[in-house]
């Protein structure tokens, strides 16, 4: 993705200066709703290994499988409960919308995120 371009999360900030630089790798997310709206711009982009990259161990599937004709375009942060920089946890509730072939939809989560030598993770979400 074009470095110029606005950041697939919504952040207000280009991709370059928001989530470009968590996917390769260059720097971690500061805290679980960055890497809650990085996690988010990596379905937007098909990013699969970010994904599996940023998930934690203890409960990371062997594969993620991302559907080619689903288009996420929206993500709405609703709450966030700690998670920041000096935290070891935290909680992240968002609604993901999306445009497939037959509809338009949305996904309702409240995230559980952990952040273990200095890296943040998602641990998993209902």
């Amino acid at each position: 993705m074009d470095d110029t371009l606005r950041c697939p999360c919504l952040s207000g900030l280009t991709w370059g200066e928001c989530c470009g630089p968590l996917h390769r790798g260059e720097r971690v997310a500061p805290t679980a709703v960055q890497l809650m709206r990085s996690r988010f711009s990596a379905f937007a982009v098909s990013d699969a290994d970010y994904l599996v990259r940023t998930w934690h161990l203890s409960t990371r599937p062997e594969m993620i499988d991302l559907d080619a004709d689903i288009r996420w375009y929206r993500l709405d942060i609703e709450r966030t409960e700690a998670g920041g920089p000096l935290d070891t946890a935290g909680v992240v509730a968002f609604t993901a919308h999306y445009r497939g072939p037959d509809a338009r939809g949305s996904q309702h989560e409240t995230s559980r995120f952990v952040r273990e030598d200095g890296a943040w993770f998602y641990l998993d979400g209902e």
